[in-house]
């Protein structure tokens, strides 16, 4: 499943693989209307994303397996940024109480939005636990998180009212009495920031989640990654003088399979660090000299340390996808007036000795420093920030998944998202869990049932279940590291072995 999104720039129009953002939540009651509690201000300023068109097409009949006994609901409703698509799923039996709100992945850099459904495996677990769920299209594609949680929330206030307008059946008697949100990728962060302190008090429309369950999960830390890595590349490569806007014409040419964007040519900046296969191309698991394997080793760092499987996702195709974000103003596409990225304190290092090496001292001295604009995503009065932040600020229980070798969306946000919850006192609340994979979202259909199904028992019955621990560095370096979650043995990976 390979769902592709590119939020700095158009390289790779993908929707992003396996489902991409999700999260789970449980929470209290709540009915809802069309009209927020509070008529909000209006924006002071008026960013690219305010000015773009976004329209739906005619209700799609999604290509969902239907199970036997369950009834599936489409519909529109106005969102955030215009309209936006609805798809519900729904038990025959339904009590009403329990809904899972599902949170899709990026919808890529055009304007119609469409419904993204979560995977089969994921379905079964929800619908085998008597929940229904729902989905929203978002009102807004590129990396519009602000919208999608929004619309989100207000699908979920008003999902058996709009039912009952469009379908001319009442599903249930009142509002569910408990919520819950998941979602992939994109939609890992809409389902993370959901239930984060600042985005409940923020948001117009607000939903009480007694649970969460964000998995391959983005967050503000991933506009960080994509900025490091290219330019890291830049100064090793010799190209460190030069503006960070020439970043595409030093990495190359790229052509478009399908879905994906793929680096067809590679440029003088990519050929200064990476051998090339002898059909031509790139060969990601060849760096060329001291600078190349540097890049690798900073890489490593920077998307989590020393782990098993970072050799094999750093060969793949997201590879290509990264460099293709490469070279933007930072503002994410239109999203923001003002560029995020800052690198000001930032220490780039391919050791990992206790302290960095003369060498390491001299690298990070030559590397350009960005200081981002401290308005550039502010707290607004008209509902949560354009990028909502995951500040690990919650208390309800939240399950996470991650592969160990995803490139695009590192693993080094679940230390980051540890490393918050450990801040703000509510760690216990947290539970992560590492697969042994390569890909973005990458979950086998056991991963996915175990997962929900334990989360859902975690947040009915107070039965925390076991994870992984993501912050000691000699236990994520252990080769046997993702063993305990993983379900099935990915082909051309190291098996786990008996210690």
């Amino acid at each position: 499943m390979l769902p592709t999104h590119h939020w700095y720039r158009s390289a790779v129009p993908m929707a992003l693989s396996a489902i991409m953002l999700s999260g789970c939540l449980s929470g209290g009651g709540g009915g809802g209307d069309d009209a927020p509690a509070a008529e909000p201000e209006a924006p002071a300023v008026t960013r690219e994303q305010d000015k773009r068109a976004f329209y739906t097409q005619a209700l799609p009949e999604l290509d969902l397996v239907k199970l036997a006994t369950t009834t599936r609901y489409y519909g529109k409703y106005d969102g955030l940024q215009g309209d936006a698509l609805y798809v519900a799923e729904v038990p025959d039996d339904w009590d009403g109480k329990g809904l899972i709100m599902w949170t899709h992945g990026y919808g890529g850099d055009v304007l119609e939005v469409k419904l993204q459904t979560p995977s089969a495996a994921w379905r079964d677990a929800v619908i085998d636990a008597g929940y229904a769920w729902a989905a929203s299209s978002y009102s807004a594609n590129w990396y519009d998180a602000r919208a999608g949680l929004e619309d989100t929330n207000k699908l979920a206030l008003n999902l058996v009212e709009y039912i009952e307008r469009d379908h001319g059946e009442r599903v249930a008697s009142a509002p569910p009495s408990q919520y819950l949100i998941s979602g992939e990728s994109l939609g890992g962060h809409i389902a993370a920031a959901a239930v984060d302190r600042e985005n409940i008090e923020r948001t117009q429309f607000k939903v009480n989640y007694a649970g969460a369950a964000p998995v391959c999960q983005s967050e503000q830390n991933e506009f960080q990654w994509l900025g490091d890595y290219t330019r890291v590349m830049m100064q090793l490569s010799g190209y460190g003088d030069e503006d960070y806007s020439t970043f595409q014409d030093l990495v190359g040419d790229f052509q478009n399979y399908g879905q994906i964007s793929l680096l067809a040519r590679p440029g003088p900046m990519v050929n200064a660090l990476f051998n090339q296969n002898l059909g031509g191309g790139v060969n990601w698991s060849s760096p060329k000299g001291v600078e190349g394997q540097r890049l690798v080793d900073i890489a490593k760092n920077l998307t989590g340390g020393e782990r098993p499987i970072f050799k094999q996702g750093f060969s793949t195709f997201w590879q290509d996808v990264v460099l293709g974000t490469g070279g933007s103003a930072g503002d994410i596409n239109g999203i923001l007036i003002k560029h995020i990225y800052d690198n000001q304190n930032t220490v780039y290092r391919w050791t990992n000795g206790s302290e960095p090496t003369a060498e390491e001292i001299e690298f990070n001295e030559a590397v350009s420093r960005i200081t981002a604009d401290p308005e550039a995503n502010p707290l607004r009065e008209d509902g949560v920030r354009w990028i909502p932040l995951v500040n690990g600020d919650f208390d309800v229980p939240v399950l996470t998944m991650h592969t160990l070798g995803d490139f695009y969306v590192p693993f080094r946000h679940q230390q980051l998202y540890r490393e918050r919850a450990e801040e703000n006192g509510n760690a216990d609340m947290l539970v992560q869990r590492a697969i042994r994979a390569t890909s973005h979202c990458d979950f086998s259909a056991g991963e996915y049932k175990a997962a929900i199904n334990d989360w859902l028992k975690w947040v009915n019955e107070d039965i925390k279940p076991v994870g992984d621990d993501v912050l000691n560095p000699a236990t994520v370096a252990n080769t046997n590291y993702g063993c305990n979650f993983t379900v099935g043995q990915r082909l051309g990976l190291p098996a786990c072995t008996p210690e």
